[in-house]
């Protein structure tokens, strides 16, 4: 594990609740996938949260982990190293997360560097791990190793393909659409009536022109009639 102080105060509440969203049963389940997917000599680990940190923090396992999901040839991390040297770890965990980026596992679920390599956020780690899984159960592309139920399957799109003559047809429907209603408005549904313009009315004889003005009109608002107001 790499080297760190202690954590006091607040600081070592927040790392507390960090470490309690660690799921053990979840940490058997992933380094048994892993050494099965990589299919490689590799050494199982001890039990427990640091043992998994180490075993993961070089970046060396989860580099032969990316590439064995890819058919071979088309392995997104030709070289791994297996150096001690803590800036090439930390480069091949970088290039672990951006290799499963690219595969399909979410920005939201990828977890950073040091989370990893100085052991900050370890259930960060197992989740981006089982996004990883994920991906590569719904993928199906034969490349994935270990048994389907192991973890989610992600729903995927249903997308609908159309021919060129069912987007012509749809387009000739929408034109009918539009000319159908062509030169309907606001102004025809209202007799066209302008605001503020007036519309004359037929007064019978003998009947009381009001509020009607004398000449039949309907009042402009704010003028005044002939004969009112006098």
């Amino acid at each position: 594990m790499a080297n760190r102080g202690p954590s006091y105060g607040l600081s070592r509440e927040v790392q507390e609740k960090i470490e309690q969203k660690y799921d053990a049963d979840l940490e058997n389940k992933l380094v048994d996938w892993i050494i099965l997917q990589c299919a490689e000599d590799i050494e199982h680990p001890s039990p427990g949260r640091a043992h998994f940190q180490k075993w993961l923090m070089d970046g060396t396992v989860l580099c032969k982990l990316i590439n064995s999901l890819y058919p071979p040839g088309q392995e997104p991390i030709p070289k791994i190293s297996e150096s001690k040297m803590a800036f090439k770890q930390m480069e091949q965990i970088s290039q672990f997360l951006k290799a499963a980026e690219t595969y399909g596992v979410r920005t939201t679920d990828i977890f950073q560097t040091v989370d990893l390599w100085e052991g900050k956020d370890m259930a960060a780690v197992q989740r981006t791990l089982m996004a990883l899984g994920s991906v590569a159960v719904t993928k199906d592309d034969g490349c994935y190793r270990g048994e389907p139920s192991w973890f989610h399957r992600k729903a995927q799109q249903n997308r609908r393909g159309f021919s060129e003559e069912q987007l012509r047809q749809g387009q000739n429907v929408i034109g009918l659409q539009m000319g159908s209603n062509k030169g309907a408005s606001q102004a025809g549904m209202t007799g066209k009536l302008a605001c503020g313009s007036p519309k004359r009315f037929t007064v019978p004889a003998g009947s009381s022109s009001d509020p009607l003005t004398a000449t039949g009109e309907l009042p402009v608002p704010g003028k005044m009639s002939p004969g009112h107001g006098s």
